[in-house]
């Protein structure tokens, strides 16, 4: 691959952004005028541009550490295997990367039988369990934008990693589209004040009705045509449009769910199979954000069960109750944790005792400054590597040009490493 040109005053790189749910790909980026950070060039994605605040206009040199202390990278990778080598019950958290690390994630977990678990994994199973047991209507950015005449905002308006959601499906052009927002914060009802204020679409607040639980019950029950005693007339009209709709879409962010927020997703997905029977309708839940969508896919790919996995004494195996980081670490389940984050420096491992090793953005030292930790810096797929990630809604894998060639390794070649160092130490210690 040829080098990237950086971009300077006289242009700016095409550029898609890894930062934000949707791969935002009409972007641009370049130096700043200081010359010392990215920036962005052409168009607008709230995600990227705090995300670029975080790298250099030039490639990082970061130093790998063995017990806070810097190290070369083959130490490192020596030390980080030890620890991996040593474990009986590895976790494998963050997992932030993209599909080339994904699948060389997945070959480390399968080698060492790692658990492995999204830094949002709690999260990530409010909607993958629903649909392991009883499925759903998915949809696409492009059909949103193409057939929705009806979207409705579940409990807030997408913001965020998703901020750019309402644009991206076209919700505000010309086309009728018709937005409700039910339920949300007092900051969610004044954003689609100011939407409403443009003139480009008609918009409805609809007050939950009770708790959110509460509300898509009586929602459902109002949609499937039966009665409830006492509902709010606001409830009653929000189902006589959906029932009306040629296409209605239910949108909601999975992070900004409550606890059991499966319950929501589920029922949900109900009240669209409900409307299916006589009109069009889907649901899409965004999530998955700072790599974690795309390895969740990589691993379901590879081994047919999705995060919170093993592959154990008895074979493959999935609890996504049991398998959460947080549960793991607070019952002393686990006897190391590898942390991966390439995209995010805030998506630092939690605190825990156990023998630590990062594999991530330079900022991430500062998490690794123990006895007992290996950090190694690696390159940032869309910045200083190549890559592919998936998009939030499933429906396009998209590949990202980096802006400049990286001095910091690509997770995959340390994944890739670290796993032939670990074989051989186990083989080794075999009897």
């Amino acid at each position: 691959m040829s080098d990237p040109l950086l971009a300077t005053e006289d242009g700016a790189v095409r550029w898609t952004s890894p930062f934000c749910l949707l791969l935002c790909d009409t972007l641009a980026v370049r130096a700043d005028a200081s010359g010392r950070v990215l920036e962005l060039a052409a168009g607008e994605c709230a995600g990227a541009r705090r995300a670029l605040s975080r790298f250099g206009a030039m490639p990082s040199t970061a130093t790998p550490l063995v017990d806070g202390r810097p190290a070369a990278p083959e130490q490192a990778i020596e030390a980080a295997a030890d620890i991996l080598a040593a474990s009986r019950q590895p976790l494998f958290g963050g997992l932030g990367t993209d599909v080339a690390g994904a699948r060389a994630l997945y070959r480390l977990a399968e080698g060492s039988g790692a658990i492995c678990d999204a830094a949002q994994g709690d999260a990530l199973m409010h909607t993958l369990r629903p649909l392991q047991d009883r499925g759903g209507y998915g949809t696409t950015l492009a059909e949103v934008r193409n057939r929705a005449d009806l979207v409705v905002c579940v409990d807030g308006l997408p913001a965020g990693e998703a901020a750019e959601w309402l644009a991206r499906c076209g919700v505000g052009s010309p086309d009728a589209t018709h937005l409700v927002l039910l339920g949300g914060t007092p900051g969610d009802q004044a954003a689609l004040a100011t939407l409403a204020a443009r003139g480009a679409l008609t918009t409805e607040y609809v007050a939950l009705q009770g708790d959110l639980f509460d509300t898509v019950a009586l929602l459902g029950a109002r949609v499937a045509g039966r009665t409830v005693p006492a509902a709010a007339p606001a409830i009653d009209a929000l189902a006589g449009r959906l029932q009306a709709a040629r296409y209605a879409v239910l949108v909601g962010q999975s992070a900004r769910l409550p606890a059991h927020g499966a319950l929501v997703v589920e029922a949900v997905h109900r009240i669209v199979g409900t409307l299916n029977a006589s009109t069009r309708a889907a649901a899409m839940w965004l999530g998955g954000g700072n790599g974690a969508g795309t390895v969740n896919a990589v691993f379901t790919w590879l081994s047919g069960l999705p995060l919170r996995s093993r592959a154990g004494p008895a074979g493959r195996e999935h609890d996504p109750a049991c398998l959460g980081t947080a549960r793991l670490l607070a019952d002393d389940a686990v006897d190391s944790l590898l942390w991966v984050s390439s995209f995010d420096p805030d998506c630092a491992p939690p605190a825990t005792t156990v023998p630590l090793v990062v594999l991530g953005h330079p900022e991430l030292a500062a998490s690794a400054q123990r006895e007992g930790s290996v950090f190694v810096p690696v390159s940032t797929p869309g910045i200083g590597s190549a890559g592919h990630l998936f998009r939030a809604d499933g429906g396009a894998v998209l590949p990202l040009v980096p802006v400049y060639r990286d001095t910091l390794p690509e997770l995959a070649a340390v994944l890739d490493a670290l796993a032939r160092r670990v074989q051989a130490l186990r083989a080794k210690a075999a009897p």
